[in-house]
């Protein structure tokens, strides 16, 4: 998932060289930085019965600092854009297998998928491919301890905010009444279907059953409500499609197009993209979506692997798929996949 942007876990780390001594400049001991948490979360509500129940015998994971420390993309460089392959990634990600197995989950979820549609006003498929790609649609989670995973990062330092953040909540999530053995997932703290972070699940998960309980480990109810609601919270327009394939002849006019806002968040992303026009601006250019979209619907221009390669006109909705992980290569394949399961 992204923590705003990596509210998720998508965002690349730099490489470092790994250190088992935490970054802040107190310098102080795993103990005594539990410690100091155990104080905060005890000013924001946290029981000490769960503060002793989560924080008894931790001690700090290298494996986890080595993971934050390594999490840099080895893909090479598209010659034509300076970026990695989009083709490549889609092919490796959007594989015969993901994409037969998003189309059982639809179907196993169809009845789920028309209530979450008419509540959220988010597509079934765009939600199972959400969970395609977080987790394979279930079949890995991670197996990671979170509060051990979140201490260590948190105690490490660079990140100290973020990460004793998502510590506390996950405290927050146990004084709720979730079981601290579900308490398992990514290296960097996301679990459940559709790899929420904790601060995420308090905010946004959904009870969609009835039940009492926002299970996003076992619920296909829970999950697929949950992602919607993040997707609405996010700004879901209805009835807009996420991006439509796009013909740009070499005729195309292409004057004046380019992007020259710079994004406050995740501006290497953005930067790829260019300026918003309406669909009557881009035929008007020369340039024809493939696929049915309103005249008036605003677009940005995308052409991930060159000019010569496949260029898609985004939306709006398509900045909401970022909003789960900030990554080009992320959103597209997430929405390719969503059409194909949807066939």
């Amino acid at each position: 998932m992204l923590f705003k942007n990596l509210r998720h876990i998508g965002a690349f780390a730099a490489v470092a060289v790994l250190s088992t001594a935490p970054a802040s400049a107190q310098q102080e001991t795993f103990g005594e930085y539990l410690d100091i948490v155990a104080q905060h979360a005890r000013s924001e509500g946290v029981s000490q019965a769960t503060i002793d129940r989560v924080f008894t015998g931790l001690s700090p994971n290298d494996r986890v600092l080595a993971l934050d420390r390594d999490n840099v993309s080895s893909s090479g460089n598209n010659t034509s854009t300076g970026f990695p392959s989009m083709a490549g990634y889609l092919n490796r990600h959007n594989t015969a297998s993901r994409i037969n197995g998003g189309v059982r989950k639809l179907s196993e979820v169809r009845s789920i998928g028309y209530d979450v549609e008419r509540q959220y006003g988010v597509p079934a498929e765009i939600v199972v491919a959400i969970w395609g790609h977080e987790t394979a649609y279930g079949a890995v989670m991670g197996s990671f301890d979170l509060p051990r995973s979140l201490a260590t990062l948190a105690w490490e330092g660079r990140r100290r905010e973020l990460f004793e953040r998502e510590l506390i909540d996950v405290l927050k999530m146990v004084d709720m009444g979730v079981p601290r053995s579900r308490l398992v997932g990514s290296w960097a703290g996301a679990f459940g279907n559709g790899q929420f972070l904790p601060s995420v699940y308090l905010r946004l998960a959904v009870d969609g059953d009835g039940d009492g309980q926002k299970d996003l480990w076992n619920s296909d109810v829970d999950t697929m409500h949950s992602i919607a609601n993040y997707f609405r919270d996010a700004g879901w327009r209805t009835g807009e499609p996420w991006a439509v394939r796009a013909y740009v002849p070499n005729s195309a006019d292409r004057s004046g197009i380019e992007n020259r806002v710079v994004s406050p968040v995740c501006p290497r992303v953005h930067e790829r993209h260019s300026r918003w026009l309406t669909v009557r601006e881009w035929r008007e250019r020369g340039i024809e979506p493939r696929a049915p979209i309103g005249d008036d619907v605003m677009a940005s221009l995308f052409e991930p692997d060159g000019p010569a390669e496949p260029g898609y006109l985004l939306t709006q909705n398509y900045k909401v798929i970022l909003e789960y992980n900030c990554s080009n290569y992320y959103a597209m394949s997430v929405g390719l996949l969503a059409d194909e399961i949807s066939r």
